[in-house]
């Protein structure tokens, strides 16, 4: 089973960078977690104390405005839920399970205290996730100019 796992984490575009040995570092600081259908991974304004990689299923990001539900954004196998954690900011979406979802789960402070405890890691770990801040600015801002593309 953890080599199915490894297997799949190393299908991830968030880890083909890493080493070998920073891969079994996360393994070893991972757990893997399962989500029912419409179960809720997190609520917007919770504590961030996870950090995910999405294994198989399909996870829904939204936002709650006015007494409505808005659906931003839709996650799959080998994409990342909550890497804003590892920053340590409170969460700014809900997600949702749309399918039943197998993850793997780290605790941020456990990834802190790798990347403290072997700073090649952590230079690998937070140059992902400064590239997935760029990423993620880069399609909110593509949404945004199609969204009022679409209003003229």
């Amino acid at each position: 089973m953890m080599t199915d796992t490894l297997t799949a984490m190393r299908q991830c575009p968030f880890f083909e960078e890493f080493q070998p040995r920073h891969m079994e570092k996360l393994m070893a600081l991972g757990t893997q977690v399962q989500f029912e259908k419409d179960e809720i991974i997190f609520h917007e304004e919770d504590e961030s104390h996870l950090f995910y990689v999405i294994l198989s299923g399909r996870v829904v990001l939204e936002a709650h405005h006015a007494g409505s539900t808005f659906r931003l954004e839709t996650l799959y196998p080998n994409q990342e839920l909550g890497w804003p954690a590892v920053l340590n900011s409170k969460r700014q979406l809900q997600a949702r399970a749309l399918e039943p979802v197998s993850a793997m789960a780290f605790e941020v402070s456990q990834l802190r205290e790798a990347c403290r405890n072997n700073p090649y890691f952590g230079c690998a770990l937070l140059e992902r996730l400064l590239a997935l801040g760029v990423e993620q600015l880069q399609s909110t801002r593509r949404r945004l100019v199609e969204t009022l593309g679409q209003t003229k």
